[in-house]
């Protein structure tokens, strides 16, 4: 029996190929056909099987109706785009990073309505400051929230950030961390493009950081999306040094500022070692802070050169992407990439029979046959 043909609009499959910047041959590899073949579909000599067009649509990450329609729909950006590449704006987001601030948006959402019913007040700074304010001022209030000091070498950089992460949770941020789009590990998301981003909500604000990236850099990073949300922004980051938008500029300053304030830094590098590299290493671990973060204020405050920055980066991150394997537990990279007080409200709602199980997986990106063990490996 002949497999009824799907009579799509060969238009649009042009434009899902090209909405994911695939040629015609790697589209038709991702699909599983000759290049010839998907040619001929673009240009409606013939058509796919109702199978094959839905295995495009998977290929290309479009929805299935979107190759009936007569043209493409208009795409808005879901949050502001505050990158830059040499000054300029950056590019339109790819379809990856558009998928993934759209999970975020989804769990904040479910997250207000679940705070909403609970009768949650709005929290005190969510915007409490704006891009003109004094940095010090600003980093010091970020302190004062999640109740920390200025950090003088007490732990490691890693247990820092674990504990930083903690605080923000109970002071009320969801922070959400992965290296991929949901739970496809072959999707990566591309350091390159983004570093992380914020969504500013009264509520319930999010900060999301792109795991791929080193995890030296990912401190910093951090305090930048944290930063967005004390002065109630929202955006996608790429945390690049020498940034022209307003937002991102204060977000870097408040971020170098909390990470090492910049009268005791000046002071300890001015009587830091000759050698830069040992500099460098004294000051990470009197700040107990990375390498990467005292490189990095060492350039916003001109102490360095953009190359010598960039080089501590490159190594950084290639020693990273080297040592990477294993991808971790499952259970814990879930609870990260939605974030634990997210994970939690989630299944104690399920557990209490207001949500349903398959709702529940759904929203965490784990099978609902699995969510006790999840609740178990999170601690809920």
């Amino acid at each position: 029996m002949a497999h009824p043909h799907a009579l799509i609009n060969p238009a649009m499959l042009r434009w899902a190929r090209g909405r994911v910047g695939l040629d015609v041959s790697e589209a038709a590899t991702a699909v599983g056909v000759k290049p010839e073949q998907f040619q001929r579909w673009e240009e409606g000599d013939s058509q796919p099987t109702f199978r094959q067009a839905q295995q495009v649509a998977n290929a290309l990450h479009a929805p299935f109706g979107y190759f009936f329609l007569n043209e493409a729909p208009a795409e808005e950006p879901v949050l502001p785009d505050l990158r830059t590449v040499g000054g300029a704006p950056a590019g339109k987001p790819s379809v990856d990073l558009t998928e993934t601030v759209q999970h975020a948006m989804q769990r904040q959402a479910w997250f207000v309505e679940y705070l909403q019913d609970q009768g949650a007040q709005p929290l005190p700074f969510v915007g409490r400051f704006n891009t003109s304010a004094n940095v010090v001022k600003v980093a010091q209030d970020i302190r004062t929230v999640l109740k920390v000091d200025i950090e003088q070498g007490q732990r490691s950089w890693e247990t820092y950030y674990r504990e930083l992460i903690e605080a923000a949770e109970r002071a009320g941020v969801l922070v959400m961390r992965s290296g991929i789009v949901g739970n496809n590990t072959r999707r990566k998301l591309d350091v390159g493009e983004f570093r992380g981003f914020a969504i500013s909500h009264p509520l319930a604000p999010v900060v999301f950081i792109n795991s791929a990236d080193a995890p030296s850099a990912r401190l910093f990073t951090l305090l930048h999306e944290l930063a967005h949300i004390w002065l109630g922004s929202s955006g996608i980051s790429n945390v690049a040094p020498g940034g022209t938008r307003r937002e991102e500029i204060a977000s870097n300053a408040i971020a170098g500022e909390f990470l090492a304030p910049t009268d005791i830094f000046a002071k300890l590098w001015a009587a830091g070692a000759q050698d830069i590299a040992v500099r460098v290493a004294e000051l990470a671990h009197g700040f107990h802070v990375s390498r990467f973060v005292v490189i990095r204020r060492a350039l916003d405050l001109g102490l360095v050169s953009q190359a010598t920055y960039s080089a501590f980066y490159r190594a950084e991150l290639d020693a990273f992407r080297t040592e990477e394997g294993g991808g971790g537990s499952f259970y814990r990279n879930a609870g990260a990439k939605n974030s634990a007080r997210f994970a939690r409200a989630v299944i104690a709602e399920a557990f209490s029979g207001r949500l349903l199980l398959r709702d529940a997986g759904r929203l965490l990106g784990v099978q609902p046959s699995k969510i006790r063990d999840f609740a178990g490996q999170l601690g809920a």
